[in-house]
Protein backbone atom coordinates (compact mmCIF):
# COMPACT_ATOMS: atom_id res chain seq x y z
CA UNK A 1 0.00 0.00 0.00
CA UNK A 2 0.97 3.63 -0.83
CA UNK A 3 0.48 6.59 1.26
CA UNK A 4 0.63 10.37 -0.32
CA UNK A 5 1.33 13.61 0.70
CA UNK A 6 -2.92 13.91 -0.07
CA UNK A 7 -3.41 14.20 4.01
CA UNK A 8 -0.66 16.97 4.83
CA UNK A 9 -1.76 21.00 3.74
CA UNK A 10 0.04 22.73 1.07
CA UNK A 11 2.32 25.05 3.42
CA UNK A 12 3.39 21.75 5.58
CA UNK A 13 4.27 20.32 2.06
CA UNK A 14 6.22 23.25 1.47
CA UNK A 15 7.92 23.47 4.48
CA UNK A 16 8.87 19.64 4.62
CA UNK A 17 10.94 20.56 1.11
CA UNK A 18 12.88 23.17 2.73
CA UNK A 19 16.04 22.97 4.57
CA UNK A 20 14.87 24.71 7.59
CA UNK A 21 12.15 25.87 9.21
CA UNK A 22 11.93 29.33 10.08
CA UNK A 23 10.22 29.98 13.52
CA UNK A 24 9.17 33.29 15.30
CA UNK A 25 10.79 34.14 18.62
CA UNK A 26 7.53 32.51 20.83
CA UNK A 27 6.34 29.58 17.65
CA UNK A 28 7.91 26.63 17.61
CA UNK A 29 7.23 24.46 14.52
CA UNK A 30 8.05 20.84 15.28
CA UNK A 31 7.66 17.97 12.77
CA UNK A 32 6.33 14.86 13.50
CA UNK A 33 5.45 11.85 11.87
CA UNK A 34 6.08 8.11 11.84
CA UNK A 35 6.12 5.62 8.86
CA UNK A 36 2.61 3.78 9.41
CA UNK A 37 0.01 5.98 8.76
CA UNK A 38 -3.17 7.56 11.36
CA UNK A 39 -6.24 5.45 11.43
CA UNK A 40 -4.76 1.87 10.74
CA UNK A 41 -2.33 2.09 13.18
CA UNK A 42 -3.73 2.99 16.43
CA UNK A 43 -0.65 4.57 18.13
CA UNK A 44 -0.12 7.08 15.33
CA UNK A 45 -4.30 8.06 15.56
CA UNK A 46 -2.99 8.96 19.37
CA UNK A 47 0.30 11.22 18.55
CA UNK A 48 -1.83 13.58 16.56
CA UNK A 49 -4.97 13.25 18.18
CA UNK A 50 -3.47 13.79 21.71
CA UNK A 51 0.23 14.15 21.35
CA UNK A 52 0.12 16.98 19.29
CA UNK A 53 -3.37 18.67 20.29
CA UNK A 54 -2.61 18.34 24.12
CA UNK A 55 1.05 19.63 23.79
CA UNK A 56 -0.43 23.01 21.39
CA UNK A 57 -2.65 23.39 23.61
CA UNK A 58 -1.04 23.45 26.58
CA UNK A 59 1.62 25.15 25.53
CA UNK A 60 -0.34 27.91 24.62
CA UNK A 61 -2.50 28.29 27.47
CA UNK A 62 0.43 27.98 29.88
CA UNK A 63 3.31 29.61 28.58
CA UNK A 64 4.46 32.55 26.35
CA UNK A 65 4.81 30.36 23.30
CA UNK A 66 2.99 28.33 20.58
CA UNK A 67 3.64 25.06 19.22
CA UNK A 68 2.67 24.79 15.76
CA UNK A 69 3.11 20.44 14.55
CA UNK A 70 4.31 19.51 10.24
CA UNK A 71 2.56 15.76 11.10
CA UNK A 72 3.86 13.49 8.44
CA UNK A 73 2.00 10.00 8.90
CA UNK A 74 2.42 6.80 6.77
CA UNK A 75 6.19 7.37 5.59
CA UNK A 76 5.59 10.87 4.53
CA UNK A 77 9.23 11.81 5.56
CA UNK A 78 10.20 8.42 7.43
CA UNK A 79 9.01 5.00 6.38
CA UNK A 80 8.71 2.26 9.06
CA UNK A 81 11.97 0.92 9.13
CA UNK A 82 13.80 4.84 9.43
CA UNK A 83 12.05 6.67 12.08
CA UNK A 84 14.51 5.89 14.44
CA UNK A 85 17.43 7.36 12.35
CA UNK A 86 15.18 10.47 10.58
CA UNK A 87 14.70 11.76 14.51
CA UNK A 88 18.32 10.88 15.22
CA UNK A 89 19.31 13.21 12.16
CA UNK A 90 17.06 15.76 12.60
CA UNK A 91 14.75 14.84 9.65
CA UNK A 92 12.10 14.29 12.15
CA UNK A 93 12.13 16.32 15.34
CA UNK A 94 9.64 13.93 16.91
CA UNK A 95 8.83 9.69 15.55
CA UNK A 96 6.76 7.55 16.80
CA UNK A 97 7.81 3.45 15.59
CA UNK A 98 8.00 0.09 16.34
CA UNK A 99 11.13 -1.19 18.09
CA UNK A 100 10.14 -4.19 15.65
CA UNK A 101 12.11 -2.71 12.92
CA UNK A 102 15.30 -2.39 14.54
CA UNK A 103 16.44 -5.93 15.63
CA UNK A 104 20.16 -5.13 15.80
CA UNK A 105 20.08 -1.00 16.69
CA UNK A 106 17.87 -2.18 19.72
CA UNK A 107 17.93 -5.68 20.19
CA UNK A 108 17.16 -6.13 24.05
CA UNK A 109 14.32 -3.38 23.52
CA UNK A 110 12.45 -5.87 21.71
CA UNK A 111 12.45 -8.02 25.13
CA UNK A 112 8.20 -8.52 25.08
CA UNK A 113 8.71 -10.31 21.53
CA UNK A 114 11.32 -12.76 23.08
CA UNK A 115 8.65 -13.56 25.94
CA UNK A 116 5.72 -14.99 24.01
CA UNK A 117 2.44 -15.52 25.53
CA UNK A 118 3.17 -12.65 27.77
CA UNK A 119 0.23 -10.66 29.21
CA UNK A 120 -2.57 -11.02 27.29
CA UNK A 121 -4.59 -7.44 28.19
CA UNK A 122 -2.38 -4.29 26.80
CA UNK A 123 -3.20 -2.56 29.34
CA UNK A 124 -1.39 -5.05 31.58
CA UNK A 125 1.36 -5.75 28.88
CA UNK A 126 2.78 -1.91 29.51
CA UNK A 127 1.90 -1.72 33.28
CA UNK A 128 4.57 -4.08 33.24
CA UNK A 129 6.92 -2.31 30.70
CA UNK A 130 7.07 0.47 32.49
CA UNK A 131 8.28 -1.07 35.24
CA UNK A 132 11.13 -2.76 33.41
CA UNK A 133 12.41 0.55 31.97
CA UNK A 134 11.84 2.39 35.58
CA UNK A 135 14.01 -0.30 37.23
CA UNK A 136 16.54 -0.68 34.03
CA UNK A 137 17.18 3.32 33.05
CA UNK A 138 19.82 1.98 30.53
CA UNK A 139 16.95 1.00 28.29
CA UNK A 140 15.99 5.35 27.91
CA UNK A 141 19.69 6.66 28.22
CA UNK A 142 20.79 4.52 25.84
CA UNK A 143 18.53 6.62 23.48
CA UNK A 144 20.61 9.85 24.19
CA UNK A 145 23.95 8.12 24.70
CA UNK A 146 23.65 6.15 21.03
CA UNK A 147 20.85 7.32 19.09
CA UNK A 148 20.62 11.43 19.96
CA UNK A 149 17.14 11.23 21.02
CA UNK A 150 14.98 11.48 24.20
CA UNK A 151 12.57 8.80 25.58
CA UNK A 152 9.32 10.07 25.55
CA UNK A 153 6.81 7.27 26.01
CA UNK A 154 6.09 3.92 25.56
CA UNK A 155 3.13 2.52 23.20
CA UNK A 156 1.94 -1.43 22.71
CA UNK A 157 0.28 -3.31 19.75
CA UNK A 158 -2.82 -5.36 21.14
CA UNK A 159 -2.84 -8.96 21.51
CA UNK A 160 -1.46 -11.02 18.61
CA UNK A 161 -2.84 -13.56 17.23
CA UNK A 162 -2.80 -15.45 13.34
CA UNK A 163 -4.75 -14.33 10.11
CA UNK A 164 -4.51 -16.64 7.22
CA UNK A 165 -5.76 -16.75 3.76
CA UNK A 166 -6.99 -20.45 3.91
CA UNK A 167 -8.57 -22.43 7.03
CA UNK A 168 -6.53 -24.47 9.07
CA UNK A 169 -7.78 -26.96 11.89
CA UNK A 170 -4.69 -28.23 13.01
CA UNK A 171 -0.91 -26.66 13.68
CA UNK A 172 0.14 -29.53 10.91
CA UNK A 173 -1.67 -27.85 8.61
CA UNK A 174 0.79 -24.46 9.06
CA UNK A 175 3.70 -26.64 8.25
CA UNK A 176 5.23 -25.00 5.15
CA UNK A 177 3.04 -21.95 5.39
CA UNK A 178 4.46 -18.99 4.44
CA UNK A 179 3.57 -15.89 7.32
CA UNK A 180 4.59 -12.70 7.47
CA UNK A 181 5.72 -11.29 10.42
CA UNK A 182 7.86 -7.71 11.89
CA UNK A 183 11.01 -9.84 12.75
CA UNK A 184 11.39 -10.59 16.54
CA UNK A 185 8.16 -12.25 16.34
CA UNK A 186 8.37 -14.79 13.57
CA UNK A 187 10.80 -17.54 15.60
CA UNK A 188 6.91 -18.24 17.22
CA UNK A 189 6.29 -19.61 13.71
CA UNK A 190 9.01 -22.85 13.91
CA UNK A 191 6.63 -24.66 15.93
CA UNK A 192 4.17 -24.99 13.55
CA UNK A 193 6.81 -25.30 10.88
CA UNK A 194 5.85 -22.47 9.30
CA UNK A 195 8.02 -19.94 6.49
CA UNK A 196 8.71 -16.65 8.76
CA UNK A 197 8.54 -13.93 6.36
CA UNK A 198 9.98 -10.75 7.09
CA UNK A 199 7.62 -8.12 6.21
CA UNK A 200 5.54 -4.26 7.47
CA UNK A 201 1.87 -3.52 7.20
CA UNK A 202 1.59 -0.98 4.56
CA UNK A 203 3.39 -3.82 2.06
CA UNK A 204 0.69 -6.63 3.69
CA UNK A 205 -2.36 -6.58 1.77
CA UNK A 206 -0.77 -6.42 -1.53
CA UNK A 207 1.76 -9.50 -0.59
CA UNK A 208 -1.39 -11.15 1.20
CA UNK A 209 -3.70 -10.36 -2.08
CA UNK A 210 -0.33 -11.70 -4.74
CA UNK A 211 0.65 -14.17 -2.58
CA UNK A 212 3.81 -13.59 -1.11
CA UNK A 213 2.65 -15.51 1.92
CA UNK A 214 -0.42 -16.52 3.08
CA UNK A 215 -0.96 -15.40 6.80
CA UNK A 216 -0.17 -12.52 8.44
CA UNK A 217 1.11 -12.64 12.60
CA UNK A 218 -1.23 -9.15 13.67
CA UNK A 219 -3.08 -7.69 15.73
CA UNK A 220 -7.08 -7.34 15.50
CA UNK A 221 -7.10 -3.45 15.52
CA UNK A 222 -4.35 -3.78 12.91
CA UNK A 223 -5.69 -6.96 10.72
CA UNK A 224 -8.69 -4.96 10.11
CA UNK A 225 -7.33 -1.68 9.86
CA UNK A 226 -5.36 -2.76 6.91
CA UNK A 227 -8.18 -4.66 5.68
CA UNK A 228 -5.92 -7.86 5.84
CA UNK A 229 -8.77 -10.37 6.42
CA UNK A 230 -10.04 -9.14 2.58
CA UNK A 231 -7.44 -11.78 0.76
CA UNK A 232 -6.86 -13.42 4.35
CA UNK A 233 -10.72 -13.59 6.21
CA UNK A 234 -9.49 -16.68 8.81
CA UNK A 235 -8.58 -15.12 12.09
CA UNK A 236 -7.19 -17.51 14.75
CA UNK A 237 -7.05 -16.11 18.42
CA UNK A 238 -3.92 -17.43 19.34
CA UNK A 239 -3.02 -15.12 22.04
CA UNK A 240 1.03 -14.70 21.63
CA UNK A 241 0.45 -11.19 23.89
CA UNK A 242 -0.01 -7.50 23.70
CA UNK A 243 3.72 -6.04 22.80
CA UNK A 244 4.49 -2.95 24.43
CA UNK A 245 7.37 -2.21 21.41
CA UNK A 246 6.19 0.85 20.17
CA UNK A 247 8.60 4.13 21.09
CA UNK A 248 7.74 7.84 21.29
CA UNK A 249 11.14 9.60 20.97
CA UNK A 250 12.60 13.11 20.57
CA UNK A 251 15.65 15.06 18.86
CA UNK A 252 18.24 16.03 21.75
CA UNK A 253 18.82 18.76 19.92
CA UNK A 254 15.73 20.06 18.96
CA UNK A 255 14.47 19.60 22.30
CA UNK A 256 16.87 21.21 23.88
CA UNK A 257 16.90 24.25 22.31
CA UNK A 258 13.10 24.84 23.46
CA UNK A 259 12.32 26.79 26.43
CA UNK A 260 11.96 25.09 29.67
CA UNK A 261 8.82 25.75 30.26
CA UNK A 262 8.06 24.23 26.40
CA UNK A 263 10.30 21.12 27.05
CA UNK A 264 8.40 20.44 30.26
CA UNK A 265 5.50 19.96 28.87
CA UNK A 266 6.38 17.61 26.19
CA UNK A 267 7.86 15.76 28.35
CA UNK A 268 4.99 15.76 30.64
CA UNK A 269 2.18 15.00 27.74
CA UNK A 270 4.91 12.57 26.26
CA UNK A 271 4.37 10.78 29.74
CA UNK A 272 0.33 10.83 29.49
CA UNK A 273 0.61 9.58 26.44
CA UNK A 274 2.43 6.66 27.92
CA UNK A 275 0.13 6.46 30.51
CA UNK A 276 -3.68 6.26 28.33
CA UNK A 277 -1.92 3.50 25.80
CA UNK A 278 -3.00 0.48 27.49
CA UNK A 279 -6.61 0.94 28.38
CA UNK A 280 -6.85 2.91 24.70
CA UNK A 281 -5.36 -0.17 23.00
CA UNK A 282 -7.72 -2.35 25.28
CA UNK A 283 -10.48 -1.00 23.80
CA UNK A 284 -8.62 -0.75 20.29
CA UNK A 285 -8.42 -4.53 20.26
CA UNK A 286 -12.52 -5.24 21.64
CA UNK A 287 -13.65 -2.86 18.32
CA UNK A 288 -11.07 -4.17 15.76
CA UNK A 289 -12.55 -8.15 16.75
CA UNK A 290 -15.86 -6.74 16.27
CA UNK A 291 -15.22 -4.84 13.21
CA UNK A 292 -13.10 -7.85 11.85
CA UNK A 293 -16.30 -10.38 12.29
CA UNK A 294 -18.46 -7.75 11.19
CA UNK A 295 -16.44 -7.48 7.75
CA UNK A 296 -16.50 -11.39 7.47
CA UNK A 297 -13.70 -12.43 9.04
CA UNK A 298 -14.13 -15.97 10.38
CA UNK A 299 -12.77 -16.01 13.64
CA UNK A 300 -12.12 -19.03 15.82
CA UNK A 301 -10.23 -19.85 19.18
CA UNK A 302 -7.18 -21.86 19.67
CA UNK A 303 -7.78 -25.33 21.55
CA UNK A 304 -6.02 -24.44 25.40
CA UNK A 305 -4.12 -27.83 24.76
CA UNK A 306 -2.20 -26.28 21.63
CA UNK A 307 -1.88 -23.46 22.91
CA UNK A 308 -0.01 -25.13 25.43
CA UNK A 309 1.70 -27.04 23.38
CA UNK A 310 3.00 -24.17 21.18
CA UNK A 311 3.91 -21.87 24.38
CA UNK A 312 6.03 -24.54 25.48
CA UNK A 313 7.59 -25.23 22.50
CA UNK A 314 9.61 -21.47 22.50
CA UNK A 315 10.68 -22.51 26.46
CA UNK A 316 14.60 -21.85 25.17
CA UNK A 317 14.13 -19.16 23.05
CA UNK A 318 14.18 -16.52 25.86
CA UNK A 319 17.39 -18.45 27.37
CA UNK A 320 18.91 -17.79 23.78
CA UNK A 321 18.00 -14.12 23.55
CA UNK A 322 19.44 -13.66 27.01
CA UNK A 323 22.52 -15.10 25.59
CA UNK A 324 22.83 -13.05 22.59
CA UNK A 325 21.94 -9.88 24.71
CA UNK A 326 24.68 -10.95 27.16
CA UNK A 327 27.23 -11.41 24.63
CA UNK A 328 26.36 -8.75 22.80
CA UNK A 329 27.17 -6.71 26.05
CA UNK A 330 23.68 -5.46 27.19
CA UNK A 331 21.87 -6.35 30.49
CA UNK A 332 19.73 -9.21 28.83
CA UNK A 333 19.38 -11.00 31.95
CA UNK A 334 18.21 -8.49 34.05
CA UNK A 335 15.96 -6.91 31.34
CA UNK A 336 14.22 -10.14 30.54
CA UNK A 337 13.65 -11.26 34.42
CA UNK A 338 12.04 -8.22 35.25
CA UNK A 339 9.58 -8.19 32.65
CA UNK A 340 8.55 -11.80 33.74
CA UNK A 341 8.16 -10.86 37.42
CA UNK A 342 6.52 -7.41 36.61
CA UNK A 343 4.10 -9.35 34.70
CA UNK A 344 3.49 -11.87 37.55
CA UNK A 345 2.98 -8.48 39.60
CA UNK A 346 0.05 -7.42 37.23
CA UNK A 347 -1.56 -10.55 36.88
CA UNK A 348 -0.19 -12.46 34.54
CA UNK A 349 0.03 -16.34 34.92
CA UNK A 350 2.80 -17.52 32.18
CA UNK A 351 2.09 -20.40 30.36
CA UNK A 352 5.52 -21.75 30.88
CA UNK A 353 7.76 -20.97 33.26
CA UNK A 354 10.73 -19.62 30.83
CA UNK A 355 14.44 -20.34 32.56
CA UNK A 356 17.26 -17.54 31.29
CA UNK A 357 20.13 -20.12 31.35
Amino acid sequence: MKFSFKHIAVPAIAALLSTSIPASADTFTLRIGSGHPKGPAPYVTTMSDFFAVEVSRRVAEETEHKVEFIEAYGGAIAGVADTLESVQQGILDIGGFCICFEPSKMFLHNFPYYLAFGPQKSSDAIAAARSVYETNPWLKEVMNEEFGQTFLGLGVWDNYHLGTKDEWETVEDLKGVKVGGAGPNLPWLEYVEAIPVQSTLPEGYLALKTGVYSGWLMVPSAYNGFKFYEPAPYYTLIGFGAMPVIMLTMNDKKLNSLPEDVRNIILEVGAAWEEGNGEKMDAVQAFGLGKLEENGAIIKTLPESVRADWANSLADFPKLQTAEAEGRGLPGKAVMQAYIDASKDVGHVWPVDYALE
